[in-house]
């Protein structure tokens, strides 16, 4: 089996790993039985050059067959990106989950550098530690931020960080440039970041810190992962800047606020409970 040999996102040919299969679908819930029933099913299917998106889209189909909640973790990292097109979802959703980790965010500031302004994305400070985050948002699998994302973001970070430095108070922060993206990092990005103190955070970068790890811990899933909501829906509550399935956890109205009927509303607060473990 681990002959076949299957086709990435990016193109890429690579054998068939039954494990990392079976470990996706462990973290999403699954139990045990119907993990196996999933990569038996699949491994049943496979034929040399078959696309992982197909392999995808047949365990996702299996997984909400059974448990709505399971194919809704499952579907995480699409879920992600169908935060786009603009990318501000994107940023909102990393903010709250830095929150969860005790950090205090803003949003869309625009922060005087020593030379020019420039508008950031994130600002985080925790205990005495002031961070700027530039967010990398891509909708397409197989996207990769090359070494050009961290040198123009380092290059602003240097330029804020000059007059962040001159303020009372400041002097004894410590200060750092982020980049983070849903996608991946080239292996040239990282070793930038490395080699400049910069800290880049992908969505399995750096390998224990990693944006999937980061989410697992929170518990905060965006709402374009639920499976019981049609695209158009899932705009809808990004359009008012809903993007938290906890938001819906926390306030039953806004699904009627966007038409959905009562029987609806109760299918997706059950999904949505589900992972927000209420």
């Amino acid at each position: 089996m681990n002959l076949i040999k299957i086709i990435k996102a990016n193109g890429e040919k690579v054998p068939f790993d039954v494990e990392k299969l079976k470990t996706s679908l462990k973290r999403a819930g699954a139990t045990e039985k119907i993990v196996e029933q999933i990569t038996t099913e699949i491994s049943n299917s496979l034929f040399e050059g078959m696309h992982t998106k197909e392999i995808y889209k047949k365990a996702f189909a299996l997984l909400k067959k059974g448990d709505r909640s399971q194919a809704a973790r499952y579907h995480l990292k699409k879920g992600i990106q169908q935060l786009g097109p603009s990318g501000f979802p994107f940023e909102k959703y990393l903010s709250e989950i830095l929150k969860s980790e005790g950090y205090k965010v803003k949003t869309g500031q625009i922060i005087a550098g020593q030379c020019v302004s420039h508008e950031i994305d994130v600002i985080a400070e925790k205990d005495n530690n002031h961070f700027m985050i530039e967010c990398k948002f891509h909708s397409q699998s197989g996207r990769k931020c090359n070494v050009k994302i961290p040198l123009y973001i380092h290059s602003r970070f240097l330029d804020v960080e000059k007059k962040w430095k001159k303020k009372k108070g400041h002097d004894s922060k410590f200060h750092q440039g982020w980049v983070a993206t849903n996608s991946k990092f080239t292996s040239d990005a990282i070793q930038y970041g490395k080699c400049t103190g910069m800290y880049l955070l992908s969505w399995n970068y750096p390998s224990k810190g990693s944006l999937k790890e980061r989410i697992d811990a929170s518990g905060l899933h965006p709402v374009t992962c639920l499976t019981t909501l049609t695209k158009r829906e899932k705009q809808a509550l990004l359009d008012k800047m809903i993007v938290l399935c906890m938001d819906l956890c926390n306030n039953e109205k806004i699904l009627p606020g966007i038409g959905l009927s009562e029987s609806r509303v109760q299918k997706v607060m059950k999904e949505a409970k589900a992972l927000c473990k209420v």
